[in-house]
């Protein structure tokens, strides 16, 4: 038997059996999810139209256990979870389009863990648009991925082709929780590197989707001279070489100009034919956003600043700068129509 005829086809064939149990998975969670809907939908109505109590949905829990006992998810609390379901995704317009996107359990800690509309759209859109399972989707609500990606600060408008543009807003956020690290509060940058090299893998979880580790102080070569990347990674959908430059200080316009030398030269030197122009992202300890923008408006290559904590949660002189609802709900349309 000629081998590479044969090999040809069954990697085909393989591909087409994935793409089959794919598309069955996902017929099964659409009815799934629909059948959850229509129960909360109607525990809601005839609680509303015949006065039924709580007690309701401990009884239905019993006959429906006692008629279907080879089917889960008839227990009494998630029967009120399809009731929460409804009631909460129902009164939103961008939901109910979203239901099937995801799965069951992923809606269960949304429902628990969000308590905003906006935030909900968000993470559902994330999580289909990732595939983030269900302990990543836990993570990136404790970290306040929500505000973090929102406030980011880049000049992506202005450097980035638009057929990947939004992508990449989305591939950087304004603030890294770095707790996993188990750094003291002062520390070196050098430090700070080798902790983020001995969790590489919680450190590319909190990047978010598509990141891999290409090196640590990769080595750049002009002329004579040598120069030293602290980070460099690879973005999968955006095909693009990330430069990350480690800062335990304040942000200065001084470390664009720094960044800027360095793209040029991953384009010219590094960068495959096939790639997409390299993005830098500097990661520093604080900033004054004000400066920021001025140090981004004029520069050439695409360049994002971000800070990062120690700690868990949003800085205080962040939370009052969130965008308007408005505005957020054109965001999320726009996140929404970016391709897969």
């Amino acid at each position: 038997m000629n081998n590479n005829p044969y090999q040809t086809f069954i990697s085909q064939l393989k591909n087409h059996i994935r793409t089959t149990q794919y598309q069955a998975l996902k017929a099964v969670n659409e009815q799934l999810l629909s059948l959850y809907w229509h129960i909360g939908q109607q525990i809601v109505e005839q609680q509303t139209a015949l006065g039924w109590g709580k007690s309701v949905v401990e009884q239905m829990s019993k006959d429906l256990q006692t008629e279907f006992p080879t089917m889960s998810g008839f227990s009494a609390r998630n029967i009120w979870r399809m009731k929460q379901f409804y009631e909460l995704y129902s009164q939103n317009e961008f939901l109910p389009p979203l239901v099937a996107e995801i799965g069951w359990s992923h809606h269960i800690v949304i429902m628990e863990k969000c308590k905003t509309d906006l935030q909900r759209e968000f993470y559902i859109i994330m999580t289909k648009k990732f595939g983030w399972t269900k302990n990543v989707l836990i993570h990136q609500i404790a970290n306040q991925s929500y505000e973090k990606y929102l406030l980011n600060q880049s000049n992506f408008d202005q450097t980035i082709a638009e057929n990947y543009r939004h992508q990449a807003i989305l591939a950087i956020k304004d603030d890294y929780q770095f707790g996993f690290l188990e750094l003291a509060e002062q520390h070196s940058e050098r430090e700070l590197e080798l902790a983020i090299i001995n969790n590489i893998r919680q450190f590319l979880l909190e990047m978010g989707g598509y990141f891999s580790f290409i090196g640590s102080q990769y080595r750049l070569q002009i002329a004579d001279k040598e120069y030293w990347i602290d980070l460099l990674l690879f973005h999968r959908k955006l095909r693009c070489l990330v430069a990350i430059d480690l800062k335990i200080g304040e942000f200065t316009p001084e470390m664009a100009g720094k960044m800027q030398f360095y793209l040029s030269v991953l384009n010219d030197t590094v960068r495959e034919t096939d790639e997409n122009p390299s993005i830098g992202i500097i990661i520093c300890k604080s900033k004054d956003r004000t400066i920021v923008e001025y140090a981004l408006r004029d520069t050439q290559t695409p360049i994002g600043v971000a800070t990062y904590t120690i700690g868990t949660t949003l800085p205080d002189n962040l939370k009052n700068l969130l965008p308007s609802a408005e505005l957020l709900k054109k965001h999320f349309l726009l996140i929404n129509t970016i391709k897969q």
